[in-house]
């Protein structure tokens, strides 16, 4: 499993319908197709919020993101994560 930051900004219309349900049946989406969410956090500032999710590749990440935008008009970002321990290895093989 790999892990990956989904970044979303709201707009106006999926800021209205901001719900625990909503957020429930984003959590069964994930793990439908194959994601373990860590956590979710919402920000302030440019981006509205961020889900941690592990994922067993990129296709099942762009799956999510897609399906998560098509289902809540949310516009998410995906990019893969790694730990910067893990970073700072592979960076020290160079």
């Amino acid at each position: 499993m790999s892990t990956y930051f989904m970044f979303g900004r709201y707009t106006p219309e999926a800021l209205k319908e901001v719900s625990g349900k909503r957020t429930e049946e984003a959590l069964t989406l994930i793990k439908r197709l194959g994601g373990k969410t860590q956590d979710l956090y919402a920000l302030l500032g440019p981006t509205d919020l961020v889900f941690i999710v592990d994922f067993p590749g990129s296709e099942e990440a762009m799956k999510a993101s897609l399906a998560l935008s098509r289902m809540t008009g949310i516009g998410f970002s995906t990019s893969p994560a790694i730990k910067v321990k893990d970073f700072d290895k592979f960076a020290s093989g160079l």
